[in-house]
């Protein structure tokens, strides 16, 4: 029965994520262009010679039960040999109806990555075990909980586009990101 309601809760959920109706209007003011790009959380630019001990090499990042991160860029230091990223749920609904992930691969692959994942279910985070594609994902979260992963930075090349992204179903489209590689 737990099992129904949670698969049921979670149809729901999705199904009212993806309506073309407009949201309700909000009571507080409309974002404006500095408050947003204050969303865009930066790992600290380093000169070439500089140590690593002097770049910024990890960030907090929340998601919500609004199905929203707190950013839409992650910028990683070139200087940086692992990246360390911890993600916050701070919304309260359980991970089988609110779950959220953060994982990152090239932006080629990801409709590929959500695709073959949605087919894993809940037990795998929404995601195809073994999938090369992944460069790193954290565990699937709910409400008051918190994961954390580590990037190895060298699966990152220079020139190549990556995204970050939320792999349980329905959430990509408002759970998604660019990661960069900064001098």
């Amino acid at each position: 029965m737990k099992t129904y309601l949670a698969l049921l809760s979670a149809a729901v959920l999705s199904l009212a994520a993806c309506s073309q109706e407009s949201p309700a209007p909000s009571e507080q003011p409309a974002e404006t262009a500095v408050e947003a790009s204050a969303n865009v959380v930066e790992a600290e630019a380093v000169p070439a010679s500089a140590d690593t001990k002097d770049a910024v090499c990890d960030m907090v990042v929340e998601a919500d039960d609004a199905m929203k991160f707190n950013t839409n860029e992650i910028n990683i230091s070139k200087a940086c040999k692992e990246y360390t990223i911890t993600l916050k749920h701070v919304g309260k609904i359980p991970k089988a109806a609110m779950g959220h992930n953060l994982v990152i691969a090239k932006t080629e692959d990801v409709d590929g990555i959500v695709k073959d994942g949605a087919a894993a279910q809940v037990d795998n985070g929404y995601l195809k075990v073994g999938d090369e594609r992944i460069i790193a994902a954290t565990q699937l979260i709910g409400g008051g909980e918190e994961a954390t992963v580590t990037v190895d930075t060298s699966k990152l090349a220079e020139g190549d586009k990556y995204e970050f992204f939320c792999s349980f179903p329905g959430h990509i489209g408002l759970m998604r990101g660019t990661v960069n590689l900064v001098d």
